[in-house]
């Protein structure tokens, strides 16, 4: 790694931070006495902030063509956020702070891209990026590691419960701090490329050979690809309307983006109330283990998926994928029912083939819509992409929190699945 590329170390050591509270906030809520419906809203709100974020610091980064700032006052937000939460008191002040830190964090998404690219050649530009989501993602996996072993090391020392759970916030939000101290002394220099330019020039994009590195960059739920889309529909003078959005857009990528939001939505049904529901039968360190094997289970299989999309029609493949996660949502709840004495390695394996799964939906989604979607307007659908899954996920955070509370998570979970069923029979229909 050359010394400009050095700030990315620093981005990555922020992203564990953040990869630790993804779990420890809604563990922190349900210690507060959090309803699951409410669980499932701070999980909601979370994936509605990030797209206003996004809008706002991308335009003003491309109008103000600086972009240290945004990633100094990111990290920050992310290390003071983070030291604020332990001395919340109430679920709804859990639910503020957290959107405030999904906003900071998402902001920063389309001006990390802006970063990346400027100054290298186009032909770069596809590892550059690839480059960045893979150190976001190596740190979410070592904040996850980090919550692991804290949560078993900690009550040795005579923390635990709910102390345990805020000296952790503080932990995190060192290492946030730590982050900000070197990307602060490693952030490049400024070099330029217009960002009407880099939004020009990345339609042309190459999308074969879909190794790993392509497939995080395609990440679907990215908030950047919804900045890029919304801000090319709408010119310059705003991000147009809904139906401005859709124009040009081919019926059978109409069709398809239609499946990708009702099968977005039994996943969000079913991760929604998932914290709780691990918390009820495990330990803090155990949840953020389950929480590890499912995120390595994806890591593991990027590449390799790649290389059979390659060979298998896409649309089989997700369905496949699909299929199993219409067996594993509520299959989860039914096999450790009857696993009393063994529900941690039930748990790991069960969230370790959801991983795989999306391993899988991830390649095959970004795949599918790149082929139902011109030269021209593939920025736009791959936004709208985005766009779908996020809204959609937001959504189902909430419902699946309620119907878990209502009715239990058993319910909870096979409305998930019967969504995804849905989504399946969308995807085949939009051939």
């Amino acid at each position: 790694m050359n010394s400009e590329d050095r700030w990315l170390v620093a981005w990555g050591v922020g992203y564990a931070a953040v990869g630790g509270a993804s779990v420890l906030v809604p563990l922190y809520a349900i210690a507060l006495d959090a309803s699951l419906a409410f669980v499932g809203l701070i999980a909601a709100t979370a994936a509605l902030v990030g797209v206003p974020g996004a809008l706002l610091w991308g335009r003003l980064a491309a109008r103000t063509k600086r972009r240290r700032p945004f990633v100094l006052v990111t990290l920050a937000a992310t290390a003071g956020t983070l030291a604020l939460v332990p001395l919340a008191s109430s679920p709804a002040a859990v639910l503020l702070l957290n959107a405030l830190l999904w906003f900071a964090v998402s902001a920063a998404v389309p001006v990390l891209n802006l970063i990346v690219v400027e100054g290298a050649p186009v032909d770069e530009w596809d590892g550059r990026i690839a480059s960045l989501n893979a150190w976001q993602g190596y740190g979410w996996v070592g904040g996850l590691v980090v919550g692991t072993v804290w949560t078993g090391v900690a009550p040795r020392f005579g923390v635990d419960g709910v102390a345990g759970q805020r000296l952790l916030f503080f932990v995190l939000a060192a290492v946030a701090a730590t982050a900000l101290v070197l990307a602060r002394a490693w952030y490049p220099e400024p070099a330029s490329v217009d960002p009407d330019r880099y939004r020009r020039v990345s339609r042309r994009f190459s999308r074969t050979d879909w190794g790993a590195g392509r497939v995080l960059r395609g990440s679907l739920y990215g908030p950047s690809r919804i900045y890029w889309a919304l801000t090319a529909a709408g010119g310059r003078g705003g991000t147009g309307s809904l139906r401005s959005l859709l124009v040009g857009v081919p019926t059978r990528l109409r069709r398809y983006l239609l499946a990708v939001a009702v099968f977005s939505f039994g996943f969000a049904v079913f991760w929604g109330p998932v914290p709780a529901y691990l918390k009820a039968d495990l330990a803090e360190g155990a949840v953020f283990a389950v929480y590890l094997a499912g995120n390595l289970g994806s890591a593991a299989c990027y590449t390799p998926v790649g290389r059979l999309a390659g060979r298998v029609p896409h649309r089989t493949l997700q369905a496949a994928a699909l299929a199993v996660r219409c067996v594993l949502f509520p299959g989860v709840a039914l096999v450790t029912a009857a696993a009393a004495g063994a529900l941690l390695p039930v748990y790991a394996v069960g969230f370790g083939l959801i991983g795989v799964t999306w391993a899988v939906i991830a390649v095959t989604t970004t795949g599918i819509v790149t082929r139902l979607s011109d030269e021209a307007s593939r920025g736009r659908a791959l936004g709208l992409q985005a766009a779908a899954a996020g809204a959609a996920t937001a959504v189902g955070s909430a419902v699946g929190g309620v119907v878990a509370g209502a009715a239990g998570y058993l319910v909870a979970f096979a409305v998930a699945a019967a969504a995804v069923l849905a989504g399946i029979a969308l995807l085949l229909a939009s051939r």
